[in-house]
């Protein structure tokens, strides 16, 4: 049985990022938990199909790299969703290069991805959460960053950065009642993850020895965390990260 946060009920939440992998675990768990969830991506068909799945829920189709467009699509959610109480700044991309083949334009794009947008829909919605009493800010980092892993430096590099933003905009929103905390994830097996990386039965067993829980990491075990982080029985943690691996190494 899975916990129940009466706090999260008919509250308004918006999930980057939510249309598959882990971002569609977080929005299946607060749709699940009563909350009203609108989520945004660029996977139309995904997007489409999960609303159509879940009542209630709402997909906007957003590229989070478009600041411009990200700011309106999150007013319109503003005005159409209510009070927004929680914000889940999950979009990213994890993408393998060598150190000797990134270009500017690689590197750009990685940090408009994985780390820009966390900033600015952090920036568009936090005065909609003041005004609603406070809420929660939940980055999603990645254990990526601790491990070093030279052939995604761009996005361990955002990953890394995301936790000093998260010190950041707990210390700048924290007398508006807004907790901003970051997540990072280990080596979640989503469909994306095993069709690229990890793609037979043995790859996925050597990725579990890693870990001291020698089983596979899912994405409800992230969204499980969220669900924590972003209800009341959290009202004191604030600036924090939280590492969600099954004990990597």
């Amino acid at each position: 049985m899975r916990a129940t946060y009466p706090s999260l009920k008919d509250s308004a939440v918006v999930i980057t990022g939510g249309a598959t992998g882990i971002g569609e675990d977080l929005v299946r768990a607060f749709h699940a938990q009563g909350a009203r969830v609108a989520f945004l991506d660029i996977q139309d068909a995904a997007g489409a199909s999960l609303a159509a799945a879940l009542p209630g829920s709402h997909f906007h189709r957003c590229d989070v790299t478009d600041i411009p467009a990200l700011q309106a699509t999150l007013a319109r959610i503003s005005d159409t969703l209510g009070p927004v109480t929680t914000l889940i700044n999950n979009a990213a991309n994890d993408k393998r290069q060598e150190i000797e083949e990134i270009t500017q334009g690689d590197w750009d794009l990685s940090q408009s991805i994985n780390l820009r947008p966390h900033f600015f829909a952090a920036q568009s919605l936090a005065p909609a959460i003041a005004q609603a009493g406070g809420g929660t800010i939940l980055n999603l980092s990645s254990i990526a960053w601790r491990l070093g892993h030279g052939e995604m430096t761009p996005y361990v590099t955002a990953k890394s950065a995301i936790m000093g933003l998260t010190r950041a905009l707990a210390d700048r929103y924290g007398p508006d009642n807004i907790r901003v905390n970051a997540i990072e994830p280990g080596a979640v097996m989503t469909e994306r993850q095993r069709k690229l990386w990890y793609p037979t039965k043995a790859d996925v067993t050597a990725m579990t020895n890693r870990q001291s829980l020698k089983r596979p990491l899912e994405g409800r075990d992230i969204a499980a965390m969220a669900l924590f982080l972003a209800s009341d029985e959290a009202r004191a943690i604030t600036g924090q990260s939280f590492i969600v691996d099954a004990g990597l190494s």
